[in-house]
Protein backbone atom coordinates (compact mmCIF):
# COMPACT_ATOMS: atom_id res chain seq x y z
CA UNK A 1 0.00 0.00 0.00
CA UNK A 2 1.16 3.60 -0.78
CA UNK A 3 0.75 6.95 1.08
CA UNK A 4 2.38 10.71 1.08
CA UNK A 5 5.29 10.51 2.31
CA UNK A 6 3.77 13.60 4.50
CA UNK A 7 0.83 11.53 5.26
CA UNK A 8 2.94 8.77 6.54
CA UNK A 9 5.65 11.07 8.88
CA UNK A 10 2.40 12.87 10.32
CA UNK A 11 0.87 9.24 11.38
CA UNK A 12 4.62 7.93 12.53
CA UNK A 13 5.05 11.41 14.86
CA UNK A 14 7.97 12.64 12.52
CA UNK A 15 8.83 15.68 12.28
CA UNK A 16 11.66 16.58 9.96
CA UNK A 17 12.51 19.46 7.14
CA UNK A 18 14.87 17.29 5.33
CA UNK A 19 13.12 13.88 3.38
CA UNK A 20 14.34 11.09 5.52
CA UNK A 21 14.25 8.63 2.67
CA UNK A 22 13.67 9.01 -1.71
CA UNK A 23 9.77 9.44 -2.51
CA UNK A 24 8.15 7.98 -5.36
CA UNK A 25 6.75 10.42 -7.95
CA UNK A 26 4.66 8.52 -9.29
CA UNK A 27 6.72 6.55 -11.84
CA UNK A 28 8.05 4.08 -10.09
CA UNK A 29 7.11 2.09 -6.71
CA UNK A 30 8.16 2.96 -3.76
CA UNK A 31 11.39 1.58 -1.85
CA UNK A 32 11.91 1.32 2.08
CA UNK A 33 13.67 2.84 3.70
CA UNK A 34 16.94 1.46 4.33
CA UNK A 35 18.68 0.85 7.25
CA UNK A 36 20.82 4.17 8.05
CA UNK A 37 17.72 6.22 6.66
CA UNK A 38 16.04 4.60 9.55
CA UNK A 39 18.65 5.53 11.81
CA UNK A 40 18.87 8.74 10.73
CA UNK A 41 14.98 9.57 11.15
CA UNK A 42 15.45 7.87 14.61
CA UNK A 43 18.44 10.10 15.57
CA UNK A 44 16.34 13.18 14.51
CA UNK A 45 13.55 12.42 16.44
CA UNK A 46 15.65 12.05 19.37
CA UNK A 47 17.98 14.89 19.09
CA UNK A 48 15.23 17.36 18.59
CA UNK A 49 13.19 16.41 21.17
CA UNK A 50 15.60 16.68 23.90
CA UNK A 51 16.65 20.36 22.24
CA UNK A 52 13.15 21.12 22.27
CA UNK A 53 12.16 20.31 25.74
CA UNK A 54 14.77 22.12 26.88
CA UNK A 55 14.50 25.22 24.59
CA UNK A 56 10.92 25.19 26.07
CA UNK A 57 9.42 24.51 22.35
CA UNK A 58 6.86 22.44 20.83
CA UNK A 59 8.86 20.16 18.36
CA UNK A 60 7.49 21.16 15.21
CA UNK A 61 8.51 24.99 15.52
CA UNK A 62 11.82 23.62 16.23
CA UNK A 63 12.29 21.46 13.15
CA UNK A 64 10.79 24.48 11.29
CA UNK A 65 13.70 26.77 12.70
CA UNK A 66 17.09 26.61 11.43
CA UNK A 67 17.84 24.78 14.43
CA UNK A 68 16.22 21.59 13.08
CA UNK A 69 17.21 21.10 9.91
CA UNK A 70 20.92 21.89 11.61
CA UNK A 71 20.01 18.15 13.66
CA UNK A 72 19.00 16.61 10.93
CA UNK A 73 22.67 17.21 9.34
CA UNK A 74 24.11 16.59 12.45
CA UNK A 75 22.65 13.18 12.56
CA UNK A 76 23.21 12.53 8.77
CA UNK A 77 27.53 13.21 9.62
CA UNK A 78 26.59 10.75 12.45
CA UNK A 79 25.22 7.44 10.92
CA UNK A 80 26.99 7.81 7.75
CA UNK A 81 30.50 8.59 9.52
CA UNK A 82 31.33 11.42 6.93
CA UNK A 83 31.72 14.89 7.32
CA UNK A 84 30.00 15.44 4.16
CA UNK A 85 27.88 18.36 5.84
CA UNK A 86 29.20 21.91 7.32
CA UNK A 87 27.20 21.90 11.02
CA UNK A 88 28.53 22.51 14.46
CA UNK A 89 26.44 20.97 17.52
CA UNK A 90 25.67 24.99 18.30
CA UNK A 91 23.95 25.50 15.32
CA UNK A 92 21.33 22.91 17.06
CA UNK A 93 20.46 24.70 19.87
CA UNK A 94 20.79 28.45 18.53
CA UNK A 95 19.81 30.13 15.42
CA UNK A 96 22.33 32.77 15.37
CA UNK A 97 25.69 30.78 14.50
CA UNK A 98 23.40 29.22 11.23
CA UNK A 99 22.28 33.08 10.85
CA UNK A 100 25.93 34.55 10.40
CA UNK A 101 27.38 31.47 8.58
CA UNK A 102 25.14 31.01 5.85
CA UNK A 103 22.99 34.50 5.81
CA UNK A 104 19.85 34.58 3.47
CA UNK A 105 20.12 36.12 -0.05
CA UNK A 106 23.82 34.91 0.15
CA UNK A 107 23.10 33.37 -3.16
CA UNK A 108 21.05 33.94 -6.54
CA UNK A 109 19.35 30.70 -6.94
CA UNK A 110 17.76 30.13 -10.73
CA UNK A 111 16.00 26.23 -10.46
CA UNK A 112 16.62 25.22 -14.12
CA UNK A 113 13.84 21.87 -13.20
CA UNK A 114 10.40 22.42 -11.11
CA UNK A 115 7.52 20.77 -12.29
CA UNK A 116 3.63 21.23 -11.51
CA UNK A 117 0.78 19.78 -12.99
CA UNK A 118 -1.88 21.05 -14.19
CA UNK A 119 -4.75 20.40 -11.84
CA UNK A 120 -5.21 16.90 -13.34
CA UNK A 121 -5.07 13.65 -11.49
CA UNK A 122 -2.08 11.65 -13.38
CA UNK A 123 -4.06 8.32 -13.17
CA UNK A 124 -4.46 8.71 -17.26
CA UNK A 125 -0.93 8.98 -17.59
CA UNK A 126 -0.09 5.74 -17.75
CA UNK A 127 -2.53 4.18 -19.97
CA UNK A 128 -2.08 6.63 -22.64
CA UNK A 129 0.26 4.75 -25.85
CA UNK A 130 3.48 7.00 -25.67
CA UNK A 131 3.95 5.35 -22.37
CA UNK A 132 2.80 2.36 -22.75
CA UNK A 133 6.18 0.52 -21.66
CA UNK A 134 6.93 2.73 -18.78
CA UNK A 135 5.17 0.85 -16.28
CA UNK A 136 3.82 3.47 -14.40
CA UNK A 137 1.84 3.59 -10.92
CA UNK A 138 0.06 6.25 -10.83
CA UNK A 139 -2.03 7.52 -8.00
CA UNK A 140 -4.22 10.78 -7.47
CA UNK A 141 -3.49 13.82 -5.96
CA UNK A 142 -4.21 17.07 -8.07
CA UNK A 143 -3.72 20.02 -5.74
CA UNK A 144 -0.45 18.91 -4.16
CA UNK A 145 1.02 19.16 -7.58
CA UNK A 146 -0.94 22.13 -8.92
CA UNK A 147 -0.01 25.67 -10.08
CA UNK A 148 -1.05 27.09 -6.88
CA UNK A 149 0.92 25.27 -4.87
CA UNK A 150 3.66 25.16 -7.30
CA UNK A 151 3.92 29.30 -6.21
CA UNK A 152 3.84 28.39 -2.99
CA UNK A 153 6.52 25.80 -2.50
CA UNK A 154 8.74 27.61 -4.88
CA UNK A 155 8.49 31.18 -4.15
CA UNK A 156 7.16 31.86 -0.41
CA UNK A 157 8.99 28.69 1.02
CA UNK A 158 11.91 29.01 -0.60
CA UNK A 159 15.21 31.03 -0.73
CA UNK A 160 14.79 30.00 -5.18
CA UNK A 161 15.09 33.47 -7.50
CA UNK A 162 14.24 32.37 -10.61
CA UNK A 163 12.13 29.01 -11.41
CA UNK A 164 12.69 27.12 -15.15
CA UNK A 165 9.44 25.71 -15.18
CA UNK A 166 10.89 22.13 -16.79
CA UNK A 167 8.11 20.52 -19.09
CA UNK A 168 7.41 16.47 -18.82
CA UNK A 169 6.49 14.03 -22.01
CA UNK A 170 3.69 15.16 -23.96
CA UNK A 171 2.68 16.87 -27.95
CA UNK A 172 0.48 19.24 -28.75
CA UNK A 173 -1.91 19.10 -31.31
CA UNK A 174 -1.26 22.28 -33.78
CA UNK A 175 -4.87 22.25 -36.31
CA UNK A 176 -8.20 20.99 -35.69
CA UNK A 177 -9.91 18.79 -38.69
CA UNK A 178 -10.42 21.76 -40.17
CA UNK A 179 -7.53 22.90 -40.24
CA UNK A 180 -7.81 26.08 -37.81
CA UNK A 181 -5.18 26.41 -35.14
CA UNK A 182 -6.07 25.10 -31.69
CA UNK A 183 -5.67 26.97 -28.38
CA UNK A 184 -5.33 25.95 -24.97
CA UNK A 185 -6.85 22.63 -23.81
CA UNK A 186 -7.80 21.62 -27.05
CA UNK A 187 -4.18 21.28 -28.06
CA UNK A 188 -3.48 18.85 -25.68
CA UNK A 189 -6.70 16.65 -25.66
CA UNK A 190 -6.91 13.63 -23.03
CA UNK A 191 -4.77 13.54 -19.67
CA UNK A 192 -1.79 12.65 -20.96
CA UNK A 193 -0.83 15.97 -22.92
CA UNK A 194 -2.62 17.95 -20.35
CA UNK A 195 0.04 16.91 -17.66
CA UNK A 196 2.32 20.14 -18.11
CA UNK A 197 2.73 20.98 -21.95
CA UNK A 198 4.23 23.92 -23.55
CA UNK A 199 1.20 25.94 -23.57
CA UNK A 200 0.53 25.73 -19.45
CA UNK A 201 3.89 25.93 -19.17
CA UNK A 202 4.24 29.54 -21.06
CA UNK A 203 0.76 30.45 -19.20
CA UNK A 204 2.41 29.70 -15.87
CA UNK A 205 5.56 31.81 -16.51
CA UNK A 206 3.63 35.07 -17.79
CA UNK A 207 0.90 34.76 -14.74
CA UNK A 208 4.37 34.35 -12.22
CA UNK A 209 6.31 37.47 -13.92
CA UNK A 210 2.90 39.40 -14.08
CA UNK A 211 2.22 38.95 -10.55
CA UNK A 212 5.85 39.88 -9.82
CA UNK A 213 6.07 42.80 -11.99
CA UNK A 214 9.94 41.18 -12.64
CA UNK A 215 11.02 38.75 -14.33
CA UNK A 216 10.69 35.32 -12.01
CA UNK A 217 9.66 32.78 -14.18
CA UNK A 218 11.14 31.01 -17.35
CA UNK A 219 9.76 28.56 -19.55
CA UNK A 220 10.58 25.46 -21.53
CA UNK A 221 9.72 23.76 -24.34
CA UNK A 222 8.42 20.58 -24.86
CA UNK A 223 8.44 20.14 -28.73
CA UNK A 224 10.94 17.15 -29.75
CA UNK A 225 12.28 15.35 -32.84
CA UNK A 226 9.36 12.54 -32.44
CA UNK A 227 6.76 14.50 -32.07
CA UNK A 228 5.36 15.20 -35.22
CA UNK A 229 5.62 11.71 -37.25
CA UNK A 230 4.30 10.45 -41.19
CA UNK A 231 3.19 6.86 -40.53
CA UNK A 232 2.98 6.47 -43.84
CA UNK A 233 6.26 7.15 -45.18
CA UNK A 234 7.79 6.31 -41.45
CA UNK A 235 9.39 9.53 -41.36
CA UNK A 236 9.48 13.00 -39.21
CA UNK A 237 6.45 15.48 -40.58
CA UNK A 238 8.88 17.92 -40.66
CA UNK A 239 5.86 20.83 -41.80
CA UNK A 240 3.87 20.03 -38.71
CA UNK A 241 7.68 19.93 -36.29
CA UNK A 242 8.26 23.18 -38.02
CA UNK A 243 5.10 24.93 -37.49
CA UNK A 244 5.26 23.55 -33.64
CA UNK A 245 9.04 25.21 -33.19
CA UNK A 246 7.51 28.15 -34.24
CA UNK A 247 4.45 28.86 -32.36
CA UNK A 248 6.89 27.89 -28.92
CA UNK A 249 9.27 30.11 -29.69
CA UNK A 250 7.00 33.21 -30.94
CA UNK A 251 4.02 32.15 -28.95
CA UNK A 252 5.23 30.72 -26.03
CA UNK A 253 8.38 32.54 -25.22
CA UNK A 254 10.15 29.21 -24.48
CA UNK A 255 14.45 30.00 -23.72
CA UNK A 256 15.09 25.86 -24.36
CA UNK A 257 13.84 22.81 -25.40
CA UNK A 258 13.15 20.06 -22.73
CA UNK A 259 13.63 16.01 -24.47
CA UNK A 260 13.28 12.82 -23.47
CA UNK A 261 14.71 10.27 -26.23
CA UNK A 262 12.96 7.52 -24.40
CA UNK A 263 9.72 8.35 -24.52
CA UNK A 264 7.33 7.91 -27.80
CA UNK A 265 4.75 11.02 -27.84
CA UNK A 266 3.74 10.30 -31.71
CA UNK A 267 3.68 6.52 -31.20
CA UNK A 268 6.34 5.46 -33.63
CA UNK A 269 7.11 2.33 -31.86
CA UNK A 270 10.57 4.63 -31.48
CA UNK A 271 12.82 7.31 -29.54
CA UNK A 272 15.01 9.12 -30.67
CA UNK A 273 18.94 10.31 -30.14
CA UNK A 274 20.55 13.51 -30.13
CA UNK A 275 23.01 12.87 -32.42
CA UNK A 276 20.69 11.26 -35.28
CA UNK A 277 19.83 13.09 -38.52
CA UNK A 278 16.43 13.81 -37.05
CA UNK A 279 17.70 15.59 -34.19
CA UNK A 280 20.34 17.30 -36.00
CA UNK A 281 17.20 18.89 -38.62
CA UNK A 282 15.58 20.06 -35.10
CA UNK A 283 18.81 21.74 -34.50
CA UNK A 284 19.35 23.02 -37.21
CA UNK A 285 15.77 24.59 -37.39
CA UNK A 286 15.74 25.97 -34.16
CA UNK A 287 18.82 27.72 -34.80
CA UNK A 288 17.19 29.44 -37.24
CA UNK A 289 14.79 30.61 -34.56
CA UNK A 290 17.64 31.36 -32.17
CA UNK A 291 17.23 28.59 -29.28
CA UNK A 292 20.50 27.20 -29.07
CA UNK A 293 19.87 25.94 -25.48
CA UNK A 294 18.77 22.02 -24.93
CA UNK A 295 18.08 20.58 -21.58
CA UNK A 296 17.68 16.94 -22.26
CA UNK A 297 16.63 13.95 -19.58
CA UNK A 298 19.74 11.51 -19.40
CA UNK A 299 19.43 8.73 -16.70
CA UNK A 300 16.66 7.29 -14.76
CA UNK A 301 16.80 4.74 -17.67
CA UNK A 302 13.99 2.70 -15.86
CA UNK A 303 10.79 5.10 -16.81
CA UNK A 304 10.82 2.95 -20.11
CA UNK A 305 11.60 -1.20 -19.78
CA UNK A 306 11.79 -0.77 -24.10
CA UNK A 307 13.56 2.82 -24.67
CA UNK A 308 15.21 3.31 -22.06
CA UNK A 309 18.64 2.72 -23.36
CA UNK A 310 17.82 5.91 -25.08
CA UNK A 311 18.24 7.75 -21.40
CA UNK A 312 21.79 7.11 -21.38
CA UNK A 313 23.90 10.05 -22.27
CA UNK A 314 26.49 8.83 -24.89
CA UNK A 315 24.91 10.55 -27.83
CA UNK A 316 25.96 13.88 -25.97
CA UNK A 317 29.11 13.66 -27.42
CA UNK A 318 28.39 13.57 -31.04
CA UNK A 319 25.59 16.05 -30.82
CA UNK A 320 28.01 18.62 -28.50
CA UNK A 321 30.85 18.66 -31.11
CA UNK A 322 28.74 18.55 -34.29
CA UNK A 323 26.81 21.65 -32.87
CA UNK A 324 29.48 23.75 -30.67
CA UNK A 325 27.24 27.00 -30.45
CA UNK A 326 24.53 25.22 -28.98
CA UNK A 327 24.71 24.06 -25.11
CA UNK A 328 23.54 21.13 -23.70
CA UNK A 329 22.29 20.45 -20.18
CA UNK A 330 22.37 16.66 -19.24
CA UNK A 331 19.52 16.62 -16.34
CA UNK A 332 20.33 14.04 -13.63
CA UNK A 333 23.91 14.21 -14.13
CA UNK A 334 22.59 11.04 -16.39
CA UNK A 335 22.64 8.76 -12.91
CA UNK A 336 21.39 5.22 -14.52
CA UNK A 337 19.38 4.18 -11.27
CA UNK A 338 17.88 6.07 -8.30
CA UNK A 339 17.39 4.64 -5.21
CA UNK A 340 14.08 4.21 -5.29
CA UNK A 341 15.30 0.88 -7.31
CA UNK A 342 15.73 -2.54 -6.05
CA UNK A 343 19.94 -3.10 -5.82
CA UNK A 344 20.69 0.30 -6.91
CA UNK A 345 24.08 0.19 -6.45
CA UNK A 346 24.60 -2.95 -7.57
CA UNK A 347 22.88 -1.93 -10.57
CA UNK A 348 24.77 0.78 -11.36
CA UNK A 349 28.11 -1.11 -10.83
CA UNK A 350 29.24 1.60 -8.30
CA UNK A 351 32.70 1.14 -7.30
CA UNK A 352 34.17 2.22 -3.79
CA UNK A 353 37.52 2.50 -5.01
CA UNK A 354 37.25 4.50 -7.97
CA UNK A 355 33.64 6.15 -7.39
CA UNK A 356 32.36 5.66 -10.23
CA UNK A 357 28.78 4.57 -10.79
CA UNK A 358 27.14 3.70 -14.67
CA UNK A 359 25.62 6.08 -16.52
CA UNK A 360 27.08 9.14 -14.58
CA UNK A 361 30.70 7.86 -15.50
CA UNK A 362 29.76 7.67 -19.02
CA UNK A 363 28.90 11.56 -19.13
CA UNK A 364 32.67 11.97 -16.86
CA UNK A 365 34.04 9.83 -19.76
CA UNK A 366 33.12 12.46 -22.56
CA UNK A 367 34.51 15.44 -20.78
CA UNK A 368 37.93 13.37 -20.51
CA UNK A 369 38.31 12.33 -24.48
CA UNK A 370 37.34 15.85 -25.48
CA UNK A 371 38.60 18.79 -22.55
CA UNK A 372 38.42 21.69 -24.53
CA UNK A 373 34.63 20.54 -25.19
CA UNK A 374 32.79 23.73 -23.28
CA UNK A 375 29.04 23.51 -24.29
CA UNK A 376 27.55 20.90 -22.23
CA UNK A 377 26.67 21.12 -18.53
CA UNK A 378 25.56 18.84 -15.86
CA UNK A 379 22.20 19.09 -13.66
CA UNK A 380 21.73 17.88 -10.72
CA UNK A 381 18.17 17.86 -9.96
CA UNK A 382 17.28 14.34 -8.52
CA UNK A 383 20.89 13.71 -8.34
CA UNK A 384 22.29 15.59 -5.39
CA UNK A 385 18.96 15.89 -3.26
CA UNK A 386 18.62 12.38 -3.70
CA UNK A 387 21.71 11.05 -3.08
CA UNK A 388 22.23 13.68 -0.07
CA UNK A 389 18.90 11.53 1.68
CA UNK A 390 20.31 8.01 0.64
CA UNK A 391 23.81 7.94 0.68
CA UNK A 392 26.24 11.25 1.33
CA UNK A 393 29.32 9.82 0.42
CA UNK A 394 27.91 8.62 -3.11
CA UNK A 395 26.45 12.39 -3.84
CA UNK A 396 29.98 13.37 -2.76
CA UNK A 397 31.70 11.53 -5.56
CA UNK A 398 29.30 12.74 -8.22
CA UNK A 399 29.42 16.06 -7.12
CA UNK A 400 33.38 15.84 -6.90
CA UNK A 401 33.35 13.94 -10.66
CA UNK A 402 31.08 16.77 -11.93
CA UNK A 403 32.95 19.88 -10.28
CA UNK A 404 36.78 17.82 -11.32
CA UNK A 405 35.81 17.57 -14.88
CA UNK A 406 33.54 19.67 -16.30
CA UNK A 407 34.25 22.51 -13.38
CA UNK A 408 32.21 24.34 -11.39
CA UNK A 409 31.13 26.40 -14.21
CA UNK A 410 29.32 24.10 -16.14
CA UNK A 411 27.27 22.41 -13.20
CA UNK A 412 23.86 23.83 -13.05
CA UNK A 413 21.42 23.83 -9.87
CA UNK A 414 18.13 22.03 -10.44
CA UNK A 415 15.79 20.42 -7.70
CA UNK A 416 12.62 18.67 -9.58
CA UNK A 417 10.20 19.83 -7.09
CA UNK A 418 7.44 20.04 -6.41
CA UNK A 419 7.77 15.77 -5.43
CA UNK A 420 10.09 16.36 -3.20
CA UNK A 421 7.74 19.58 -1.92
CA UNK A 422 9.65 23.04 -1.29
CA UNK A 423 12.81 22.76 -2.90
CA UNK A 424 14.46 24.67 0.58
CA UNK A 425 15.67 21.36 2.16
CA UNK A 426 17.90 21.30 -1.10
CA UNK A 427 19.39 24.65 -0.79
CA UNK A 428 20.07 24.32 2.67
CA UNK A 429 22.03 21.37 2.00
CA UNK A 430 23.84 22.68 -0.42
CA UNK A 431 25.11 25.18 1.27
CA UNK A 432 26.04 23.11 3.71
CA UNK A 433 28.02 20.23 1.32
CA UNK A 434 31.37 19.77 1.09
CA UNK A 435 33.85 16.63 -0.12
CA UNK A 436 35.46 15.10 3.17
CA UNK A 437 39.08 16.47 2.94
CA UNK A 438 40.30 12.89 2.90
CA UNK A 439 38.03 12.13 -0.32
CA UNK A 440 39.17 15.01 -1.70
CA UNK A 441 42.84 13.54 -1.38
CA UNK A 442 42.39 10.18 -2.53
CA UNK A 443 40.31 10.71 -5.54
CA UNK A 444 41.72 14.31 -6.75
CA UNK A 445 38.57 16.01 -5.74
CA UNK A 446 38.34 19.76 -4.92
CA UNK A 447 36.55 21.09 -2.11
CA UNK A 448 33.71 23.49 -2.93
CA UNK A 449 34.13 27.19 -2.47
CA UNK A 450 31.87 29.23 -1.83
CA UNK A 451 32.34 30.71 -5.60
CA UNK A 452 32.02 27.17 -6.44
CA UNK A 453 28.61 27.52 -5.22
CA UNK A 454 27.55 30.81 -6.13
CA UNK A 455 28.04 29.41 -10.21
CA UNK A 456 26.51 26.22 -9.21
CA UNK A 457 23.21 28.06 -7.39
CA UNK A 458 22.37 30.13 -10.09
CA UNK A 459 25.29 32.19 -12.40
CA UNK A 460 25.78 29.40 -14.75
CA UNK A 461 22.28 28.68 -15.08
CA UNK A 462 22.18 33.16 -15.68
CA UNK A 463 24.71 33.06 -18.14
CA UNK A 464 22.60 29.60 -19.96
CA UNK A 465 19.46 31.73 -19.72
CA UNK A 466 20.56 35.09 -20.89
CA UNK A 467 19.18 36.51 -17.34
CA UNK A 468 20.52 39.87 -15.44
CA UNK A 469 21.45 38.63 -12.34
CA UNK A 470 21.74 42.05 -10.58
CA UNK A 471 18.49 43.00 -11.66
CA UNK A 472 16.99 40.03 -9.63
CA UNK A 473 19.42 40.50 -6.47
CA UNK A 474 17.98 43.61 -6.29
CA UNK A 475 14.10 42.99 -7.48
CA UNK A 476 12.17 45.96 -7.63
CA UNK A 477 9.17 47.33 -4.94
CA UNK A 478 7.04 46.00 -7.48
CA UNK A 479 7.56 42.48 -7.23
CA UNK A 480 4.82 41.20 -5.69
CA UNK A 481 6.05 37.56 -4.91
CA UNK A 482 8.36 38.98 -2.60
CA UNK A 483 5.93 41.07 -0.97
CA UNK A 484 3.92 38.05 -0.10
CA UNK A 485 6.67 36.11 0.82
CA UNK A 486 6.98 38.65 3.73
CA UNK A 487 2.92 39.11 4.20
CA UNK A 488 3.14 35.61 4.39
CA UNK A 489 5.91 34.96 7.03
CA UNK A 490 4.48 37.92 8.98
CA UNK A 491 1.07 36.23 9.39
CA UNK A 492 3.05 33.05 11.09
CA UNK A 493 3.24 30.71 7.52
CA UNK A 494 5.91 27.91 8.69
CA UNK A 495 7.33 26.02 5.80
CA UNK A 496 4.99 22.67 5.93
CA UNK A 497 8.42 20.62 5.62
CA UNK A 498 6.23 17.98 3.48
CA UNK A 499 7.34 15.90 0.64
CA UNK A 500 4.62 15.31 -1.80
CA UNK A 501 5.92 12.28 -3.13
CA UNK A 502 4.93 8.19 -2.46
CA UNK A 503 6.47 5.73 0.10
CA UNK A 504 5.67 2.33 1.35
CA UNK A 505 2.37 2.92 4.15
CA UNK A 506 3.91 -0.38 5.92
CA UNK A 507 7.62 2.23 6.14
Amino acid sequence: MWIRKFQRDRKKGIISPMPTQAVSNEEFTPRPQSEPQKKVEHLINEMSEVRAKKLGMDRRSFMSSTMGLATCFLASNQVFGSKVWDVDEVETWETAPTDEKFPKGDYFVIDVQAHFTNGLPLTGFRSMEFVKNMGFQLKEDADAYGFRNFVKEMFFDSDTSLVVISGVPGKEFNRGKDGKILEGIERTPGPAGRVLPSWVMSKAAKEINALAGSQRALNQGNCAPNHYWDKTTNSMNKAELKEQMEREVKVYGIKSWKWYCHTDPAQTGNGFQLDDDNAQFFIEESRKLGIKLISTHKGYSYQSRTLGHLANPKDVEKAALRNPDFNFVVYHSAIKHGPNEPNWLESNKYDPKTGDFEWHSVLMDIKKRNPKMNNVYCEIGSFFNVLAVTDPVLCAHGMGKNIKYYGADHVVWGTDCLWWGSPQWGIDAFKRFQIPADMCEKFGYKPITKEDKAKIFGLNAAKLYNVNVKTKRNPLPSDALDKLKIAYLEQGGQRENAAYGWVRATD
